[in-house]
């Protein structure tokens, strides 16, 4: 089971960053010195994925732009002595063959993902979240890769959130398989108090089979009038064995403020060049 294909949706519009989101992208918005969704292109490709789909929408050319090359401004680094920085920028739009496609209109993630049928065709392939960023040792979506391998059939990442925000996510009904492995029979979307099922819930991380898109081809709108991927993964259930892996490793949203300060605050603390400033003057 070859998975060598990612899919990552970032054609949201960023209203829970506003008004920093208006002009600037949300996947654009830099978590200390690289934008966002560099981060979550780096994760996979230190996954062993070579083929990456960034799902936009209308007004974000600059992703486009931010892994392409940049032949200007890398001779005036050139011309400045400053080749570390021009090889540092120049390997951004070489690390991987990425590219794009537009979601025309917003209707959901599940909608997002189907963008890229043409692009996956028939095989397993990756999708990482736009919004989420993890910080592992070894790199979460590869952890969904070799459990998927492994086990031949869709993989979901997971991890265990509080009861009171359960509710943000979905709900999986699952059973041990082995060590972090999880069978996994039924989701639910943004689930009441009565219909929690555990406090499982997926964290912006999956490896899904091309058979998702028959099913998403034909699903009706969910949760919110959206195509909802969590109840395609529902139905999938009921087609092959879903996996869920609860995975190691911690996750970031970036989509709200508050997860998105977290997240420079957390990433500034491991870098050697801006740690001991942090220290010195906030005493973190």
């Amino acid at each position: 089971m070859r998975i060598h294909k990612a899919v990552i949706p970032a054609a949201g519009f960023g209203t829970r960053m506003l008004p920093a989101a208006k002009a600037v992208p949300k996947p654009m918005l830099p978590i200390l010195d690289k934008p966002a969704i560099q981060y979550i292109v780096e994760e996979a490709v230190a996954a062993g994925i070579t083929d990456i789909l960034i799902v936009t929408n209308r007004n974000q050319s600059v992703l486009e732009d931010h892994f392409d090359y940049a032949p200007d401004l890398e001779n005036r680094l050139s011309a400045s002595r400053r080749d570390a920085d021009r090889d540092a920028l120049r390997a951004i739009a070489d690390m991987a063959d990425v590219t794009f496609i537009r979601q025309k209109e917003t209707l959901g993630l599940g909608h997002a993902i189907y963008r890229a049928k043409s692009f996956v065709g028939d095989e397993p392939f990756a999708v990482l979240l736009g919004d989420d960023i993890m910080k592992s040792a070894v790199p979460v979506i590869g952890q969904l890769k070799t459990a998927a391998q492994q086990e031949e059939t869709a993989v979901v990442g997971v991890q265990a959130v509080s009861p009171g925000d359960i509710g943000k996510y979905c709900s999986l009904e699952v059973s041990p398989l082995r060590e972090n492995l999880y069978g996994v029979s039924k989701l639910i979307e943004k689930p009441r108090p009565d219909q929690v099922m555990s406090l499982f819930a997926i964290l912006g991380r999956y490896v899904l089979t091309p058979d998702i898109f028959n099913v998403l081809e034909s699903l009706p709108p969910g949760h919110g009038g959206e195509i909802q991927l969590t109840d395609a993964i529902n139905a999938l259930c009921g087609l092959r064995r879903v996996v869920a892996v609860d995975f190691d490793g911690k996750r970031y949203d970036t989509g709200n403020l508050t997860g998105y300060l977290e997240t420079i605050l957390d990433f500034a603390k491991d870098r050697p060049d801006i740690a001991p400033w942090l220290r010195e003057k906030y005493g973190i």
